[in-house]
């Protein structure tokens, strides 16, 4: 089995500006590229876990989505990293764009995104680490049953550093 760090997307592989969907419009946090890249080399999969409303909202498609995470994977890729996999949820209830006003297992703080990754690419949940600034992020994981850490800003890289090689920066909801 493998072991993978799943990381949320806004607020921590990007600066959180609000309903991103332009590549122009993308900002990376301090360290991110560096810490997928690091992450490679440590034998680790990388995966994304991002709540995208905005496209049950009307601001944007799955279309800009897809390009805006192609985009983002190339970029990480020309830095020395690899993810392995974007899974993204558009379902908001009550949403105004009807085909996405539902209820999903895969919007966090379910933990649907996580499972299927870990069913699509035999990850080993208890061996892994889940990455997130909201504490959604962190229930997900630990309802994932994947040791989870609230990330608040500053470098990414050395906050997976501590997490991966000590084990610090634990938060429990």
């Amino acid at each position: 089995m493998r072991k993978a760090v799943f990381f949320d997307r806004d607020g921590v592989l990007n600066v959180d500006k609000g309903y991103l969907s332009r590549v122009e419009d993308f900002e990376w946090m301090d360290g991110a590229k560096e810490a997928v890249a690091w992450l490679t080399k440590e034998g680790y999969d990388v995966v994304v876990v991002t709540n995208q409303s905005g496209v049950a909202r009307g601001y944007y498609t799955e279309e800009d989505v897809r390009r805006l995470h192609d985009w983002m994977c190339r970029q990480i890729e020309e830095a020395g990293g690899k993810v392995m996999a974007v899974y993204y949820c558009p379902y908001l209830e009550g949403a105004p764009v009807k085909a996405y006003d539902k209820k999903s297992d895969w919007r966090k703080p379910a933990p649907g995104m996580i499972l299927q990754a870990a069913a699509d690419w035999d990850i080993d949940l208890a061996s892994s680490v889940m990455i997130g600034d909201m504490p959604r992020d962190v229930e997900c994981g630990e309802r994932a049953g994947v040791p989870s850490y609230l990330f608040e800003g500053g470098s990414l890289l050395d906050f997976v550093r501590k997490v991966v090689k000590e084990g610090k920066c634990r938060e429990t909801i």
